[in-house]
């Protein structure tokens, strides 16, 4: 069922979600886009928003597609006490005890299949490929946008030339970035025409990203499984913000779904609420109107 969107600063319907903000008890956060804008880090304000919604008893998480090792600072910067949503949903580990919840990877055959595809000529030299394996980024080769990509997310990628030799474990994601994201909606449109939902699981975290991962694993059922089998929580109790395609199953989840003002339209078009862009705090704003 659609959500009704309405514009943080025009928005009629605030008093109403407010309303429903008495029953949240736990916040989960995306990063990229939502705690973190072009600083790749988060700003005092959103720090001390999170901090003054802990202090309420309300517990926070995050739920981010990037790798376990990637989001592990963030995790540790906001003070959680809750088990990491990593790689889309597909990782989840407690990083107190080491304890990995959940683990969905992605089939040996279709990450070949995926490879095959991605290798066609007329792909090849376009595409960098990523095959994230045990927490380890394995690449054909580092190139440009690897090598930025690598750089924000303080990992070290292991090329080995043919990407089928780190096939022995099966992939917890695969991703395709290209600068065109004319390519990467293309991508993205043909194998979802190839690929049932119960196949794979395809999204965009950014425009220029196309991910795949194990058809269970969203951040969707990654906070449901928090929430419910964790926390013994419901929907109504869980307040989501997230900024791409790739938290929508998360917005629809949540009781209070958040978009931020610099999501895409059909991302705001599911969320209860707008919230400022990154760089304009939104997390901040939203915890401070919602929360506290």
């Amino acid at each position: 069922m659609q959500k009704t969107s309405a514009r943080y600063l025009e928005s009629s319907g605030i008093a109403d979600i407010a309303a429903k903000s008495t029953d949240i008890k736990l916040l989960v956060l995306d990063i990229d886009g939502t705690i973190a804008g072009e600083t790749n880090s988060i700003s005092e304000p959103v720090k001390q928003a999170i901090t003054a919604a802990q202090a309420q008893g309300i517990q926070v998480a995050i739920a981010t597609g990037r790798m376990y090792r990637s989001a592990l600072r963030f995790h540790q910067e906001i003070n959680s006490t809750l088990p990491l949503i990593a790689y889309q949903g597909a990782w989840i580990q407690d990083p107190v005890s080491q304890k990995i919840h959940q683990h969905l990877p992605v089939s040996r055959k279709i990450a070949e299949q995926l490879l095959d595809y991605f290798e066609q000529p007329e792909l090849r030299s376009l595409l960098s490929v990523h095959f994230y394996i045990n927490d380890q980024l394995y690449v054909r080769e580092v190139t440009a946008e690897t090598q930025i990509y690598a750089e924000r997310s303080a990992i070290t990628p292991i090329p080995v030339g043919d990407l089928r030799q780190a096939l022995s474990n099966e992939p917890t994601k695969v991703l395709a970035l290209c600068d065109d994201t004319d390519i990467i909606d293309n991508l993205l449109g043909s194998l979802r025409s190839q690929y049932t939902p119960a196949e794979l699981y395809l999204t965009k975290s950014v425009a220029t990203f196309f991910e795949a991962t194990n058809p269970f694993a969203n951040k969707g059922t990654a906070v449901r499984y928090l929430a419910e089998e964790q926390l013994g929580l419901q929907p109504h109790n869980v307040m989501t913000i997230g900024d791409n395609f790739n938290d929508v199953e998360m917005l629809t989840y949540a009781g209070i779904g958040i978009a931020m003002g610099n999501a895409p339209p059909q991302v705001q078009a599911i969320a209860n609420w707008i919230a400022p862009s990154v760089e304009d705090n939104g997390v901040a704003v939203a915890i401070e109107k919602l929360l506290l």
